[in-house]
Parts: structure tokens; sequence; C-alpha cells
């Protein structure tokens, strides 16, 4: 079953659009590589695939598009964007970039509710992680970052995260959640919660970099791989 589409943690929720419908079961069938990078959209397959009809598709397309996770050219088509080295690391050191701002912002003003809703996203994330359930998991991992950057008051920086973070969630394949990973993972996010708590700047951007470096470094050793399979 397909849950429901973040695409900005934490806003406000209710009944859906079937557009908006489309864009979270296509967000979804492209975060979990079931429709890969190449494949061509057409919207008469997916309004099959996905039972409904071909305008809401094509407005969860244009969703799509806009966090640069499709392409489309008109007279074309659309097609999801393929994954590369090169976007891989364009993805990685602008996700440094903006959300190291984000995190030094937080660490100053962090508070007690900012605090209350991280450590309950952290609690999720390692929870789910543990039942194997990615699709939630990798909500409450998103919501767990984005509490964080919530937190610095800047009306933009998680707006301009948003479309970079979304990349990024298309490399997260091939990833096995061992009791080890996951353990890792947990340590790597209570650092960054740590520091935001002793509204240590240096130390959540310190902690942030680590944790993005250390899933940069797991990611291109496996994209290597596959290349050589």
């Amino acid at each position: 079953m397909i849950r429901r589409l973040e695409l900005t943690p934490g806003g406000p929720t209710g009944r859906r659009t079937l557009a908006e419908e489309a864009a979270a079961e296509l967000h979804e069938l492209i975060l979990s590589g079931e429709l890969p990078s190449g494949t061509a959209l057409r919207l008469e397959e997916l309004a099959k695939r996905l039972d409904m009809s071909q305008m809401p598709i094509r407005e969860g397309l244009r969703r799509m598009a806009a966090l640069g996770l499709v392409e489309i050219v008109p007279h074309k088509g659309a097609w999801v964007r393929e994954l590369s080295m090169e976007d891989l690391r364009d993805t990685h050191e602008t996700r440094l970039s903006l959300e190291s701002l984000a995190v030094r912002a937080a660490a100053t003003r962090f508070s007690d509710a900012d605090a209350t809703a991280a450590k309950k996203a952290l609690a999720e994330h390692v929870r789910l992680s543990k039942l194997g359930d990615n699709i939630a998991s990798r909500q409450a991992h998103t919501e767990f970052h984005f509490s964080i950057y919530r937190a610095g008051g800047s009306r933009w920086l998680p707006r301009a995260i948003e479309p970079v973070w979304q990349n990024s969630e298309r490399y997260r394949f091939g990833s096995r959640q061992t009791k080890a990973r996951i353990e890792q993972t947990r340590r790597e996010h209570q650092a960054i919660l740590d520091a935001c708590l002793a509204h240590d700047e240096e130390g959540a951007e310190a902690a942030l970099r680590q944790h993005l470096e250390g899933a940069m470094q797991r990611i291109t050793e496996t994209m290597e791989r596959r290349s050589k399979q």
C-alpha cells in the first residue's frame, strides 16, 4: 500500500486530491526503484497501473518534475531522470551547503518543542527500520531532519533543501538495513540532535557533515560495485 506523500514534512495534512494521490504514488514508485532511472513515463500506461484518469497523472508528473525526479520535454514525453556519479556528487555538495546552514541556524534557537519533535521522529525511524518498513522509515528519517531544519526559523531554507533531498533519496537503493547499520545511523542522528540541544553550531554542522559523508561513501561504493557487474 502506498503511504501518503510528505514533500514538506510536518506540513498540513488532510484529504488528498487525485493529483496529490497520483504524485504520492509516482513518488514512491520512483524512490523504491519500481520505476527505474530512464523509464519512459507514458500517461496511458500509468493511468492503467494507478487506476485513475490521465489528467491527475499528468499533474503528478509535473510535480515530480518540479522536484527534479522526472524530466519532461514537450512533444517528446517524460521519463525518470537518470542516476549518475556526476549527479550524485552535485546533489551531495548542494545538500552539504544548504543543510549545514540549516543545522547551524537550528542549533542557535533549538527549543524544547523542537527537541520533542526530533526525538519522536528519531525513535520512529529506528523502530520502523528494525521492522523493515522501508517506506515509513524513510518518511520518519525525512521528518527527523526537517524537524531540525524548521527549527532554524528560515522560511526558505527547508524549501530549498526539499528538491535536493528528494533527488538524493533516489540513490538510497540497495542499502541493507542490518542491526549494525541501523545502530550506526542512530548514533549519527543522535550526535546531530545532541549538538542542537547544546546549542553548539559547529558541533551540529560537524555531526551533520559526518552523517552525509558516510552516506555518500556507502552509496558511491554501491554504484561502483553495480557498474562492474
